[in-house]
This record gives C-alpha cells, sequence and structure tokens, in this order.
C-alpha cells in the first residue's frame, strides 16, 4: 500500500511539473525566441510564401529592436512591404503596423495573440 501512495505522488509531482510552451510563456513572460518563432509561424500561416520559393531573400521574418516591455519582429514581403509586429512581453498580445515604404503609408493591421502561434510541446 506504501508503495501504492508514492507512486500516486510521483505521478502527481510529474503532472503539475509538465506544462507545454504557451504555458509556461503565461506565467513567465516572452522570449525573444518565442516572439519571433510565433509571428514567423503567423506570417507563414496568412502570407503567400509561394514567391519566395525560387528566391527565399524576397521574404523574410527577422527580429527588430527591443524595450522594455515589447519586442519588435519585422516581416518584409516580396512587395516591399513591411508588417511590423510589437509583441508585448508579458503578455503576448501582439498588435502590428503595416508600412509602404514607396508609398509613405503606414496604418494599423491588428492584433494577434502570440500564443495561437507557437508550437506546443508535450
Amino acid at each position: 500500500m506504501k508503495n501504492v501512495v508514492v507512486l500516486l505522488l510521483a505521478v502527481l509531482f510529474l503532472c503539475s511539473c509538465h506544462r507545454d510552451k504557451a504555458e509556461q510563456a503565461q506565467s513567465s513572460g516572452i522570449t525573444a525566441e518565442m516572439a519571433l518563432e510565433g509571428v514567423s509561424n503567423y506570417c507563414h500561416s496568412e502570407y503567400d510564401w509561394s514567391v519566395a520559393e525560387s528566391d527565399s531573400a524576397l521574404m523574410s521574418v527577422e527580429m527588430g529592436d527591443e524595450t522594455e516591455t515589447e519586442y519588435k519582429v519585422v516581416f518584409r514581403s516580396y512587395t516591399g512591404a513591411f508588417v511590423y509586429f510589437y509583441v508585448d512581453k508579458s503578455s503576448g498580445s501582439t498588435r502590428m503596423v503595416e508600412y509602404v515604404p514607396a508609398l509613405d503609408i503606414e496604418s494599423d493591421a491588428g492584433t494577434i495573440d502570440l500564443f495561437d502561434y507557437l508550437q506546443t510541446k508535450n
């Protein structure tokens, strides 16, 4: 009986320690790697990358500036437009701003929850 209790306690302990990446991030904050991964996943799901198949330099996702409260991740489209993703380090809330340099136009492009685009690992 004592072995069963010890086994149950060990299983409960292991289960309580096992959380996926999104749960860990929500409790401890977003890392730069997570910001880049989530935005990259979003961009690959929402934008047509087929034009970059022959030349991968046509489109990119890379880290931009960082402040105390947010990361800036930059998506560059084959059209020359940029989408700036401002990722809140504590919440994962991400606002998007589109900029078209050729026309010098900047506009709000919405928001996403970064956690919706992070791959969970069990």
